[in-house]
């Protein structure tokens, strides 16, 4: 690395308390996706209720193809090196996201043709221009926000999240409820709300005087960076391939009509998938400094990340495994052909959630390459199973491929992680948590026929019995306890 790119200092921001931050952070930004995924699913069941399963299954095939292209031919693993290299030297910020959204117009001239030859095999040409723009200005908006993470400002993120919730979901509302518009529409609702975040956080950064907006374009840290951010280029467009490919697969060997019950079943599992997410977003600049400090105490951090994930995504998984049904019956609309694929998908909540422990462990001791294998090789295993199964058995198959493949990655995870960090003595922290997860699962299992709004009466039950069993099982220490009230008093 050439010694005038290399980060060289420490960020200013003290190793002590910093974990305590972050833990507000999540907070806060957990709280604003909450209220925004709540938001999220009533803009859903609008869109499928206007469009029906066929063309709701085109809407989702054209969002889920430029997910797919999007990795490759814009981002290249630019985004959460971004992050990283922020969060280590934040004097430098200004000057990598000027070359960043430079060099992002640029690769979205290239994206263009290879989206618009994706589009034609599916038969979907028509929705290019949405599509495309959609794609471009998710990707700037993405960019822009990092700047944020890396530098823990999440307060006005908060309020960016809940605002370009409402506006979707008022665009949404207007094409559904009273005009009831086609495809096209939808996606440029879409459009507009990535809009809305572009200028968002455009003038906040200028007001904050974080970055100034201009051309710049240097070809070495570019380079340099392109090197740097291809292991996590790999692994994301690996890790979007098998959670995506699914989707074209369907549309290919498939009617339209299957791919949409798969899509309605798929949305509630991919919105909860923000809590690992944005926990790993706020966590991840934190595991970094710790990283340049205190090996020991990266591996702390890292053993109680994967626990909270563990606490958060297990009784996900056993509450819609056993309540899947009367969840569904919440709404109206909600497609019955939906109900097993949900119930399906929610065995690999739990596999998901604590994947991004690895995932964060991994990427701060520059081991990313190691991960790309990992998920190089879940994408071999997603692709043969969807292959062999999608044609005779259809958007079942590609549940069950779904879960399998998150079940590998989560294994070859652990096992890079703790090859290359050392020894984490995760299976001894799960064992209460998992427990407490059952006794939930049992108390619930005779309420699983419920119907109408006593569901969630019986939800409220589940929290309750799983809290209970969390406090009786003793599953956190005094210790996380402390640092968690310790935490949240503290002043941000």
């Amino acid at each position: 690395m050439p010694e005038h790119y290399a980060p060289q200092d420490v960020p200013s921001t003290p190793t002590a308390g910093i974990g305590s931050r972050a833990l507000r952070n999540t907070v806060l930004i957990l709280g604003a996706r909450v209220v925004s995924r709540l938001i999220a699913l009533v803009t859903v069941f609008a869109t499928a209720a206007s469009l029906l399963d066929a063309r709701f299954g085109d809407f989702n095939t054209v969002v889920t193809v430029t997910a797919l292209v999007a990795p490759v031919f814009l981002d290249l693993g630019f985004n959460i090196l971004y992050q990283r290299e922020g969060a280590r030297t934040p004097s430098e910020i200004e000057r990598y996201l000027q070359n960043l959204m430079s060099a992002r117009l640029i690769l979205a001239v290239i994206a263009l043709p290879v989206l618009a030859l994706a589009l034609y095999f599916l038969k979907l040409s028509d929705l290019l221009i949405p599509g495309y723009v959609l794609m471009v200005l998710t990707s700037y908006a993405n960019l822009l926000r990092y700047t944020l993470y890396a530098l823990q400002r999440l307060g006005f993120e908060a309020v960016a999240i809940v605002i370009e919730s409402l506006l979707l979901l008022g665009l949404t509302l207007y094409g559904a409820v009273f005009n009831h518009f086609g495809v096209a529409y939808f996606l440029w609702a879409y459009v507009a709300m990535y809009a809305f975040d572009c200028v968002f956080f455009s003038v906040l950064l200028r007001r904050l005087k974080i970055a100034r907006f201009r051309w710049r374009f240097e070809p070495a840290l570019l380079r340099q960076w392109f090197w740097m951010g291809l292991p996590f280029a790999v692994t994301f467009v690996l890790t979007t391939l098998y959670w995506k490919l699914d989707v074209p697969l369907l549309k290919l060997f498939k009617s339209s009509a299957e791919v949409g019950w798969y899509s309605f079943a798929y949305k509630p599992f991919e919105a909860l998938l923000f809590v690992p997410i944005t926990m790993l977003g706020v966590v991840l600049p934190v595991l970094a400094v710790y990283q340049r400090s205190s090996l020991d105490r990266l591996r702390l951090a890292v053993a109680m990340f994967f626990k909270a994930l563990l606490m958060l995504g297990w009784p996900l998984s056993v509450g819609v495994v056993v309540l899947a049904q009367p969840l569904a019956g919440l709404w109206s609309g909600f497609f019955p052909q939906s109900v097993p694929a949900l119930r399906i998908l929610a065995l690999a909540y739990t596999f998901a959630f604590v994947n991004n422990a690895f995932i964060g462990a991994l990427t701060v001791i520059d081991r990313q390459a190691t991960y790309a294998k990992a998920a190089g090789a879940s994408l071999v295993v997603n692709l043969v199973l969807n292959l062999i199964l999608i044609p005779p058995f259809g958007y079942i198959a590609a549940s069950w491929t779904t879960v399998v493949t998150e079940i590998v990655l989560v294994a070859a995870g652990w096992w890079l992680t703790e090859r290359h960090l050392g020894k984490l003595h995760l299976a001894a922290a799960s064992w209460r948590p998992l427990l407490a997860g059952v006794a939930m699962g049992a108390a619930l299992y005779p309420l699983r026929n419920v119907q109408g709004d006593s569901v969630l009466l019986v939800v409220l039950l589940g929290i309750a019995v799983y809290a209970a069993a969390i406090l009786l099982l003793k599953a956190m220490t005094s210790e996380e306890i402390q640092f968690l009230r310790s935490a949240l008093r503290r002043p941000a």
